[in-house]
């Protein structure tokens, strides 16, 4: 997992990206029921099953790490805010690229 400094409206923030089912998906690392970072430890995101859901430290809201759909805890139905990503063929390999919007792009 990899986390990345954003700015969005409303400050700073942090993106990060995992791997579901083999494909790379973006977050913005908040929680959908309290702006709070999701992260247990520094790019600690998944609950303790290891690659189940992501789950927010402090709320215990558990999301679907391939929608980011909020399935257990006080945002159920709730979102994750996603971030676009595309992986490509680089001289070093496959990369994962953010494709930022006009809301929030890269500090």
């Amino acid at each position: 997992m990899r986390e990345r400094n954003a700015t969005q409206a409303d400050g700073e923030a942090v993106v990060f990206f995992v791997r579901c089912d083999g494909k790379p998906h973006g977050y913005l690392n908040r929680c959908a029921h309290v702006p709070m970072e999701l992260d247990w430890n520094e790019g600690q995101f998944f609950e303790s099953s290891g690659l189940l859901y992501l789950m927010c430290a402090t709320h215990g809201a558990i999301y679907e790490p391939d929608t980011g759909k909020c399935v257990g805890g006080p945002c159920r139905g709730g979102r994750l805010r996603h971030v676009e990503v595309e992986e490509r063929d680089t001289p070093e390999g496959r990369a994962v690229f953010w494709l930022p919007d006009d809301t929030l792009r890269p500090a």
